[in-house]
C-alpha cells in the first residue's frame, strides 16, 4: 500500500476488478473530470457525489446550501456517501468536503483506494475563476477562502489518502495515467 505520499517515483497498490476508487481533494482540483476519464478506461461506473446529490434533490448544491445551510448540505452528503461506498467497483468523485466528517472518512477509508488529488492554490484560484456554483467560494475574497480551505482540510485529505496525485498544470489523462500507474490499472493510453 502507498504510503500516501506523491507517486512520482510510482509506488504500486495492487487493485481488484470490484475495488472502489475514491477521488478526494479540493474544489477545482479535477475529481469530476479525471474520475469520468478514469472510470472510462477501466470500464466502470462513475460517480459524482455532488451531482448524484442534486439529481435525487432536484436542486442545485446552493439552494441546499441557501435553504439548509452547510451543515444540512453535510448530513445530506454525508447520508449519500455512506450509501455510495457500499456499491462495488466504482470510481467515486467526492465532494471537496467529504473528509470533513470522521465517520465519512472511515467509510472511505475501508470501501476503497483512496487518492488524494492535489493541486496548489492559486491554480484551484483560476480553475474555480468563473464558476458562480460553489457556495463557499461566493462570498469575500475568493482565493483568501481557497487558502484556508486548503489549510483546514489538509491534514484530513492526507489521514484517508492511500497515495497522492498532484494535478497541476498536467492534462486529465496525465492524472489518469498517474494514477494507473500508481495502481498497477491495464488503463494508461
Amino acid at each position: 500500500m502507498c504510503d500516501g505520499r506523491v507517486f512520482d517515483a510510482y509506488p504500486v497498490i495492487p487493485m481488484h476488478d470490484g475495488d472502489n476508487i475514491f477521488l478526494v481533494g479540493p474544489m477545482g482540483v479535477g475529481k469530476s473530470s479525471v474520475g469520468r476519464r478514469l472510470a472510462s478506461r477501466l470500464g466502470r461506473n462513475f460517480i459524482d457525489c455532488d451531482e448524484e446529490l442534486m439529481r435525487r434533490t432536484g436542486v442545485e448544491i446552493g439552494v441546499i446550501f441557501d435553504i439548509e445551510g452547510e451543515d444540512g448540505f453535510r448530513a445530506r452528503e454525508s447520508k449519500l456517501l455512506l450509501e455510495l461506498v457500499k456499491m462495488r467497483g466504482i470510481v467515486l468523485a467526492t465532494g471537496g468536503g467529504a473528509v470533513l466528517l470522521p465517520e465519512n472518512r472511515a467509510a472511505l477509508k475501508h470501501s476503497g483506494t483512496v487518492v488524494y488529488l492535489r493541486a496548489a492554490p492559486e491554480l484551484l484560484g483560476r480553475r474555480t475563476a468563473r464558476d458562480k456554483k460553489r457556495p463557499l467560494l461566493q462570498d469575500g475574497d475568493r482565493m483568501l477562502r481557497i487558502r484556508e480551505l486548503a489549510a483546514q482540510r489538509e491534514s484530513l485529505y492526507q489521514e484517508v489518502a492511500d497515495c497522492i496525485v498532484d494535478t497541476g498544470e498536467g492534462s486529465v489523462s496525465h492524472s489518469v495515467n498517474l494514477i494507473c500507474r500508481a495502481l498497477q490499472l491495464p488503463c494508461a493510453k
